[in-house]
């Protein structure tokens, strides 16, 4: 660069009574365009660090929802997101969450599994590409700078603490019916 200054400013847009417009982010598919775009197909790579189903693992408080017959699936991914050129790496998380309404159906089951997985890996790269800041300069190059919020750890923690992050207990379908009971019945009494 010369030396002429380069002023960047983030800024968010005031609507007339001085309120913050709500910011919206770009889907992982428009974020994957864009980095193709301005860095190239072997500008960035993508990793999955962890797809878990965390199917379960939150306590029912209502017991109307612990009488339904319907089954929530519900998964967590982390990705990473590396820029080679530019040494910079981001990490994403995203959550995804389907309801089955039909349980004896295993088409239907195989279904809304693929699709929740695709869509907590989507929400996860989205997420990651949030954090970092393309930079494109008047001579047409590009410059990858990351920026992220100061209540962010998930970048900071190595593979193996992410995959201790939660933990599920792995259980199978009759075994949590009988626990549902159980707790149905331990509840009328």
């Amino acid at each position: 660069l010369s030396d002429a200054e380069i002023y960047v400013r983030l800024c968010t847009k005031l609507n007339e009574r001085g309120f913050h417009y709500r910011s919206y982010t770009l889907n992982s598919t428009k974020c994957q365009e864009l980095a193709n775009y301005y860095l190239g197909f072997n500008g960035w790579t993508k990793q999955i660090i962890l797809l878990q189903n965390i199917s379960g693992t939150e306590q029912l408080e209502d017991e109307e929802a612990k009488l339904l017959p319907s089954r929530n699936l519900k998964f967590l991914c982390a990705v990473e997101i590396n820029f080679r050129n530019h040494a910079v790496h981001s990490r994403g998380v995203g959550v995804a969450e389907e309801d089955i309404e039909n349980n004896k159906d295993p088409t239907e089951y195989i279904m809304k599994l693929r699709k929740v997985q695709k869509f907590a890996v989507q929400k996860a790269v989205s997420d990651a590409f949030q954090k970092v800041l393309l930079i494109i300069l008047g001579n047409g190059k590009v410059a990858v700078e990351y920026r992220a919020d100061n209540d962010e750890s998930v970048d900071s923690l190595t593979i193996e603490e992410l995959h201790g992050l939660i933990q599920v207990n792995d259980l199978s379908w009759t075994q949590a019916q009988q626990q549902r009971e159980e707790e149905v019945l331990s509840d009328i009494s």
